[in-house]
């Protein structure tokens, strides 16, 4: 029972009024049923459907704690979208999802519903872990091209956020991908060492002379998997995060991804049939100690499924599992 003392602004206004004020998760069929059943009393007595309440006077409610709270409203965005989603891992405070090739990371002029964020959140939102507008919002903490697939980061909180921002500043989390090269590599395994620069206006990365202004240093270690038919599976690590690191730096060596157009040749991919690069950013490893709030992570690995470019052109290997 819960009880009320009518205050000055409701004087002379009708109990209806009231209760329906007072129980905002109640219809009026079950305002008039708590009516008609004697749970709802003015001053201890059975008040008509038509009472008009006096300021100062006592109104006890029989009823049950639930139709007090106001009902969560659906969001007409988040509740209208069924969330395709590959999660790998997921916990209180963070997921690692499985973006396929063609999906985009985040929002942008051309494309609002079908990202990979926006249908994070609306699972998030459908599980009831998440409200829009309720403070922090899930977000992204790496992203990855369009037509890469491969696995993101997101951070259901901004514990999280700031934790794995920092841990991948340090290069505590280690990013392998995958990718097929044009032609065969001359070394088996190696490192590509560029400075690559960014241009205003520009979609594609360029290969900079040493010390030129806002050129940054791309540092990745390849092994070639296998070689067949004129393509190379490689294997790669990232040593920095740069734009377009992987494609750009094996272009520069002759050996563009397979696929890729931007930065190889669409006549030479012309008979490949793939609509965008073979790269696929497969594993993850979190090489640090920690007891905070990505602990589930701590000195973990985890990887892909499957690649399907990999099934595609080099059916007989095997991707070992960590």
């Amino acid at each position: 029972m819960r009880s009320i003392i009518v205050d000055k602004s409701w004087d002379g206004r009708r109990l209806t009024r009231f209760l329906q004020k007072t129980l905002p998760a109640a219809g009026m069929g079950q305002i008039h049923k708590a009516l008609r059943l004697g749970r709802v009393k003015v001053d201890g007595k059975r008040p008509g459907e038509e009472f008009v309440l006096a300021a100062g006077q006592r109104v006890e409610l029989y009823v049950e704690d639930s139709l007090f709270e106001a009902p969560e409203r659906e969001d007409p965005f988040y509740s209208k979208i069924h969330p395709k989603l590959s999660i790998l891992y997921e916990d209180a405070q963070v997921m690692l999802l499985d973006k396929r090739a063609g999906l985009v990371c985040h929002p942008d002029e051309g494309e609002k519903v079908h990202t990979l964020l926006t249908h994070a959140q609306a699972y998030l939102y459908q599980k009831g872990e998440w409200r829009p507008g309720a403070g922090f919002a899930p977000a992204l903490c790496n992203r990855i091209d369009r037509m890469t697939c491969g696995i993101v980061i997101l951070a259901k909180t901004p514990e999280a956020l700031r934790a794995m921002d920092a841990k991948i500043r340090t290069r505590e989390v280690e990013k392998y991908y995958l990718c097929i090269v044009h032609g065969r590599m001359k070394h088996p395994e190696g490192t590509l060492c560029h400075m690559l620069l960014h241009r205003p206006g520009e979609k594609k990365v360029a290969v900079a002379r040493s010390g030129e202004p806002g050129a940054k240093e791309a540092i990745t270690y390849y092994r070639a998997v296998d070689e067949r038919g004129g393509l190379t599976l490689c294997e790669c690590l990232l040593g920095t995060g740069r734009t377009h690191q992987i494609r750009a730096q094996f272009a520069a060596i002759g050996h563009p991804l397979l696929g890729d157009n931007q930065y190889g040749s669409a006549k030479r991919n012309a008979p490949y049939g793939l609509s965008g690069q073979a790269l696929c950013a497969y594993r993850l490893h979190f090489a640090f100690e920690e007891d905070g709030v990505l602990a589930g992570l701590s000195g973990r690995t985890f990887q892909v499924r499957e690649v399907p470019f990999v099934r595609e052109f080099f059916p007989d290997v095997v991707i070992p599992q960590p």
